[in-house]
């Protein structure tokens, strides 16, 4: 089933409560893990300490280009829930390639598609996963972050973000490509605000794609992820 996302906004205090609390059953409720509860202990205290959302520096904030209010979804889905998701090999940004398949039977994927580098929402988006690394080791699983930017623009962009944990890829030539593949490449040349979940034979699980002007809710992400794990 694909999933347009309703304007769930909140600050990453809540992003990371709310997986604390999803993830528990009633019996575990009383008592969180230690390891989950350090993590986000720290990733709290790294907010507080630098008293912005996701650690942006004030310069950073200074380069983030707001292209205004955008049409919510311009794009049709070229795949579906079910089928095997399209393979791909794109340039990361760490060096070297990146292709889908090498996950075949060792990690479920989360591709993260973002439509550009040095806007708002994404540059909010992708730093908020630091916080949660958590949530995807625990559920075996990898996050690729793909944009249309070229390799030099990602460079930039993320090396004022911080340290991603996670490999992010251009789709830049040919031009949004892999974005046409699945269906969420927008008349604009840029992509969607899409995430597809794979599992470890290469089926898509699931599909979000979201509003383009609001930041998808990570509680989503980590339902999908735990059931994706729980499946035989």
């Amino acid at each position: 089933m694909v999933h347009g996302v309703e304007n769930l906004k909140g600050d990453s205090s809540r992003y990371a409560m709310r997986y604390a609390l999803c993830s528990m059953s009633d019996k575990e409720m009383p008592i969180m893990k230690p390891s989950l509860t350090y993590f986000i202990m720290a990733g709290l205290l790294m907010l507080v300490l630098t008293g912005s959302a996701f650690g942006e520096s004030a310069a950073f904030k200074d380069n983030i280009y707001n292209p205004g209010k955008l049409k919510p979804i311009d794009s049709t889905l070229k795949v579906k829930v079910g089928e095997v998701a399209p393979d791909f090999t794109l340039p990361s940004v760490g060096g070297g390639e990146v292709t889908l398949s090498q996950y075949r039977g060792k990690k479920n994927v989360v591709i993260s598609f973002v439509p550009a580098a040095w806007t708002p929402v994404c540059s909010d988006q992708w730093p908020g996963y630091n916080i949660v690394q958590e949530l995807f080791d625990e559920n075996d699983a990898v996050l690729l972050g793909i944009t249309v930017d070229n390799i030099p623009t990602l460079y930039a962009w993320t090396k004022q973000m911080g340290q991603l944990w996670f490999p992010v890829l251009s789709d830049f030539w040919p031009h949004g490509e892999v974005a046409q593949k699945y269906g969420v490449l927008r008349s604009s040349g840029v992509s969607e605000r899409a995430l597809f979940f794979i599992d470890k034979k290469g089926i898509i699980r699931d599909i979000q794609v979201s509003d383009i002007n609001v930041r998808p809710d990570l509680e989503y992400c980590a339902i999908m992820l735990e059931k994706i794990k729980k499946q035989p």
